[in-house]
């Protein structure tokens, strides 16, 4: 028997690796798998069993990643190191694709977490005392004082606030836990003057972006709204509800945006928001 009667046909070839007649020509294209013959008529591929090593190794490198280009640079140098280059490539490749999939987990944990709040939150305007975690913020300065204008002035002020995001490398999801603040000192005398627009961030993110300010955790009195319009007549409220039960507002006043149902409307935000001012209770 000669050694040509022990080559296999193409179709044969591919079903024994599962791959695709297709893969098989485009290898052989670029010169990764030659067949052992093709026939001069017909253009009909043929393979040996041994070449079945060959697709099994690249078969492994595409498991770890590599790509078509960079298998072929490895099997053509045949070079060790640069075999451990690429695979440290890889390695940090796979480490930043996990930690953004860590991200993007935690977010729709919160999201999850958001809507439920959303649930069991008190009716809109209901005001209340309660305890808030620690949190970290990442604010740029508000340009314009958007209490004095209007929802359009609101927007520029988040839209300022994605591109520094985007200027630091923070990934894009980030950009939906927002928030915004007035001094404390401008609250108390109940002048509402816009002064930091911001995200809220847990603590692995602050590790990562050390520019974070710290919200202390502690008693906050809070008050839930639903609409844009509703906020200043809201802090309003929650100022009221302060002096009246005698506590002593002992930071800034933030407006938290817990959730946003976009989904509902397409021409404007539909906000879940928390009015919040870390308060003192007096015993």
């Amino acid at each position: 028997m000669s050694k040509q009667e022990h080559l296999i046909p193409i179709g044969t070839m591919a079903r024994i690796n599962r791959i695709t007649i297709p893969t098989l020509r485009y290898y052989d294209r670029i010169g990764l798998l030659k067949p052992k013959r093709t026939d001069p008529d017909t253009g009909y591929r043929y393979y040996s069993l041994e070449q079945n090593a060959r697709l099994d190794i690249i078969s492994y490198m595409k498991e770890m990643g590599m790509s078509i280009s960079e298998i072929s640079e490895i099997l053509q140098k045949e070079d060790l190191n640069l075999i451990e280059e690429i695979l440290s490539r890889k390695n940090e490749q796979f480490y930043k694709e996990m930690e953004t999939l860590k991200i993007r987990q935690d977010f729709v944990r919160s999201a999850i977490d958001s809507i439920e709040r959303y649930r069991k939150a008190p009716s809109t305007g209901t005001t209340s005392l309660e305890y808030i975690d620690q949190r970290y913020i990442w604010s740029i300065p508000c340009s314009e004082n958007f209490y004095e204008k209007d929802l359009e002035c609101y927007e520029r002020l988040l839209t300022q606030l994605r591109s520094a995001l985007i200027s630091s490398d923070f990934p894009q999801v980030h950009s939906y836990n927002t928030g915004t603040s007035i001094l404390q000192k401008d609250f108390t005398k109940q002048r509402y003057i816009a002064d930091k627009v911001f995200i809220f961030a847990d603590y692995p993110l602050a590790k990562r972006y050390p520019n974070m300010t710290v919200l202390p955790s502690g008693m906050y009195a809070c008050i839930y709204a639903d609409k844009y319009e509703d906020e200043l007549p809201f802090a309003q409220k929650l100022y009221d509800y302060c002096r009246d039960k005698g506590y002593l507002i002992s930071g800034d006043y933030i407006c938290e945006v817990l959730t946003e149902f976009n989904v509902f409307d397409a021409d404007r935000r539909n906000m879940f928001m928390r009015l919040q001012v870390p308060v003192t209770v007096s015993e």
